[in-house]
């Protein structure tokens, strides 16, 4: 593995990237308090210690490594350890490539053939842009097979959890989970507005209104989004929040096959073959006052 990192500054803000690592940030500073969970990208081993990661082609878990489509079954690879499932798409697993680079702005690509790990081709692509005290992000994805395909498109963002720290937003439902980390149902939910300590949250929520504030002793980070789902875990054995804006429920695929719920419910994008997907982020900070 390259240890080639990139940094992007600007004002009080500091971004290390890691093309060949995934593609993730493997730190945010701002006036060197850490926003994410960060490690300077040159000891950064692992992508899963990152600060932040894309999803893409799909979010959160895929159940049993099975993707049930149109009427067939395409067995997945169970991509993280013991874990029975294909979780958090593949683009956080393949290498980047530097597609341009100018001062405060970075943009990666990624090129997949259909494999193994998820049948269909596509191209994607990130953007990072660091505007005034904001981290601006975008992602997107090409349809490159000759078939429609199931897409989806997230971040997963590890904030710092302090001893302080408050997370609030607004939702209009939350899937519920079993134990196998797979959503069950769908319950009414007005979001969060809560201290993170003690916190024990694993769910996706939707009808989300496309904003997060979490405000800690050091920093007010508001987090935006074009998405309108929110996956949010921590509990007591954490020392961060993950924030995660998705485009879809978790495992929506399969729970349309199953009969649960519609595919605009669950959030599910078909891309004709050339078909594209896109989604914006932004991570903005400022001190507490």
């Amino acid at each position: 593995m390259k240890n080639d990192s990139i940094t992007l500054t600007e004002g009080g803000l500091r971004c290390e990237i890691k093309p060949e690592l995934g593609g993730c940030i493997a730190g945010l500073w701002f006036d060197d308090v850490p926003v994410l969970r960060s490690t300077p990208a040159v000891e950064l081993a692992t992508v899963r210690l990152s600060g932040s990661y894309p999803l893409v082609p799909f979010s959160n878990r895929i159940g049993h490594a099975t993707l049930k489509w149109q009427g067939t079954s395409h067995p997945l690879v169970q991509n993280n350890g013991p874990e029975p499932h294909a979780i958090h798409g593949i683009g956080w697993q393949r290498p980047w490539t530097v597609l341009e680079q100018d001062g405060a702005l970075l943009m990666l690509a990624c090129e997949h053939r259909a494999d193994a790990a998820w049948p269909f081709a596509f191209d994607a692509s990130q953007t990072f842009c660091l505007r005034g005290n904001a981290l601006e992000l975008t992602l997107s994805m090409t349809n490159q097979s000759a078939v429609p395909a199931p897409a989806g498109l997230g971040w997963h963002p590890y904030f710092v959890k302090r001893a302080g720290s408050h997370v609030a937003f607004e939702a209009s439902g939350r899937w519920e989970m079993s134990g196998e980390k797979l959503p069950t149902h769908r319950e009414p939910s007005g979001g969060l507005d809560t201290d993170c300590v003690g916190l024990d949250v694993d769910h996706c929520f939707d009808g989300w209104g496309g904003s997060v504030s979490l405000r800690d002793e050091f920093l007010h980070t508001r987090i935006t989004s074009s998405l309108s789902r929110l996956v949010v875990f921590t509990n007591a054995t954490r020392d961060f929040v993950a924030i995660e804006p998705v485009s879809h429920v978790n495992n929506a695929v399969n729970l349309l096959q199953a009969g649960t719920g519609r595919a605009e419910d669950l959030g599910i994008e078909v891309l004709a073959p050339g078909e594209s997907m896109s989604a914006r982020m932004s991570i903005q900070v400022e001190r507490a006052s």
